[in-house]
């Protein structure tokens, strides 16, 4: 089981802890995890009701988006590789919902136009942290961004 920075979800049981779902969910999963991996902690404990539980602390996604400085086509190029590999450690830890450029043209590749930025949606424990992972971005770093906000984000559908 992947160990996590921040306690996302907990469970506890209120009656019956020795037989419930849940307390099979709390046996599969003695730590707290990110609600990504809810679903299938869920599967691997049973049928877990969630009625059974005093307490489900759920994380929030939230929107990350960087605004281009104008002419940093290749600096984007350069760092891209670093930039991705934050992404897909999000994306590994269930914690990533999407992620990629804004065209500078109505066109899948822009070509010469390149971007104009990037959206990032993505779990974390609250905002502060959303704010520092993403200040730790590369194209941060390397100038790409010339501005970025985060905001709280609730997904509705699908």
């Amino acid at each position: 089981m992947r160990e996590y920075p921040t306690p996302l979800v907990e469970a506890k049981t209120t009656r019956n802890p020795g037989a419930s779902p849940v307390a099979r969910l709390n046996a599969v999963a003695p730590k707290p995890a990110f609600v990504g991996d809810l679903q299938a902690l869920i599967s691997a404990a049973g049928s877990a009701n969630m009625r059974d539980c005093q307490a489900v602390y759920v994380a929030m996604w939230y929107a990350i988006i960087g605004t281009d400085a104008v002419n940093t086509q290749e600096r984007r190029k350069a760092v891209r590789p670093a930039h991705l590999e934050r992404l897909e450690k999000l994306l590994d830890e269930g914690r990533l919902l999407l992620a990629g450029p804004f065209p500078a043209i109505d066109a899948e590749d822009p070509g010469p136009a390149g971007f104009t930025g990037s959206l990032i949606i993505a779990e974390f424990e609250d905002i502060d942290a959303a704010r520092r992972w993403a200040n730790d971005d590369p194209y941060v770093g390397a100038g790409v961004y010339r501005d970025v906000s985060v905001q709280p984000f609730r997904k509705v559908l699908p």
